[in-house]
């Protein structure tokens, strides 16, 4: 696995015509490292601590006792019966436990925790450091903060934390399904590298094939830890989080999540938005993704055997679509699609010309079997999500997840040209 400290230097005069920088000044992953905050703390003296009741309870309070009176702030969301969800009330409570003069902010948590405390961090000019508490998702080190906000599941820009520590006892200890995840979140790269280099040769999107090596390396050797990841073998989760935090250091070179997230991740919020909105229960996330780039996987495969045909854009039919699907959201959704007017026919001579370049690429992808099998071996069988959302909800999800999002990928080609 890449030292993940190294990547921290980033990468100069790149071929790809960029800088690749990732602004972070510690990262910690090992056996019984939790006491290394305090000395990563040093040059603080009001620290705002944010956890949940989970996670506070696992190692929350003895960062609070390693570092001491430092400690002048803390918000312990409470989470035994209901899953937090980063939202505007959840924003608003951070905001409002901390002291004047707060002087950093400390999340003890996975992905929700990280997102909120990134997002706060960044809005009030602050730096925050992350004490991991499983291996569950890939935005550690990322830039971008995945919150909920009027509804609709957003990405927006925020610094990446100037610290992260994960202790790999703590790690080794999450609940299995949060293990799961995070190796299911890594695999699905196969699925969203395939989108980029997709949108590179169809829109021109800028591609940096350093990064796409870079993630598509770390996908391969996370592939090779299920059996030991599968056992909650301490070194083998340990190895999981370098690879979840080297993906969250890709897309903090390009800037944005490309190299992480992709059509398996439009599906994967696709699930959790109508989820929230219609009050039905959805998987964790990286289970949802691996789900998914199973059914992209299969996407891939029909368009690779195809052929295209032309595509006559009916609004009133795709906005009472909308309507029904994203209820109280469509309008949010409805004016994002308007901005990005990717149903018009721009990329119709795109992908008629390069029709056997584009099927090559696809082909580039791991199968649909290939991928079933992948979740065999962390102990996921595929009937779950078919019997939890049930046909005719993941085959709208394949329609319309992608208008959830501002960025190309399959699924685009399969609406269009394909379905």
């Amino acid at each position: 696995m890449s030292n993940v400290k190294d990547l921290c230097k980033g990468i100069l005069g790149c071929n790809c015509g960029k800088d690749h920088l990732c602004p972070i000044d510690y990262i910690e992953i090992g056996h019984n490292i939790l006491p290394k905050i305090d000395e990563m703390c040093a040059n603080y003296k009001k620290i705002h601590l944010v956890a949940d009741s989970n996670t506070f309870r696992v190692c929350g309070e003895t960062v609070m006792n390693i570092l001491g009176k430092k400690v002048r702030s803390y918000v312990v969301f409470d989470t035994p019966d209901f899953v937090l969800i980063p939202n505007e009330k959840a924003i608003e409570k951070i905001e409002n436990s901390m002291v004047d003069d707060t002087d950093i902010i400390v999340g003890v948590g996975s992905g929700v925790i990280n997102d909120l405390c990134k997002y706060v961090s960044h809005k009030n000019g602050l730096p925050y450091y992350i004490v991991a508490t499983a291996p569950s998702m890939d935005g550690y080190a990322s830039v971008g903060s995945a919150l909920i906000l009027n509804g609709m599941k957003v990405t927006l820009g925020a610094n990446p934390p100037k610290g992260i520590i994960a202790d790999t006892a703590v790690l080794a200890n999450a609940p299995f399904p949060m293990i799961q995840a995070g190796w299911g979140d890594i695999i699905g790269k196969y699925s969203c590298l395939n989108d980029w280099k997709l949108s590179a040769l169809i829109n021109g999107e800028y591609f940096c094939q350093r990064v796409y090596d870079l993630t598509m390396d770390t996908t391969d050797r996370v592939r090779e830890l299920a059996a030991r990841v599968k056992d909650s073998e301490e070194t083998a989760v340990g190895e999981l989080m370098e690879a979840l935090v080297t993906v969250g250091i890709a897309m903090s070179y390009v800037g944005n999540s490309r190299p992480a997230s992709g059509s398996e991740h439009h599906l994967s919020h696709f699930f959790e938005i109508t989820g929230i909105l219609d009050g039905k229960e959805y998987f964790p996330h990286g289970i949802d993704v691996i789900y998914s780039a199973v059914a992209t996987a299969a996407l891939r495969e029909k368009i690779a055997n195809g052929e295209p045909h032309e595509f006559i854009f009916d609004r009133t039919e795709w906005e009472k679509n909308i309507n029904d699907i994203y209820t109280s959201s469509a309008d949010e959704v409805i004016a994002l699609q308007d901005k990005m007017g990717w149903y018009t026919d721009a990329d119709r001579d795109s992908v008629f010309d390069n029709l056997a370049e584009i099927k090559k690429v696809l082909k580039e992808a791991p199968t649909e079997q290939e991928m079933l099998s992948l979740l065999r071996e962390i102990g996921l069988d595929y009937k779950e999500f078919v019997e939890l959302y049930g046909a005719e909800k993941i085959d709208n999800s394949l329609l319309f997840a992608k208008d959830l999002k501002d960025r190309y990928s399959v699924l685009w080609l399969n609406y269009k040209y394909f379905k």
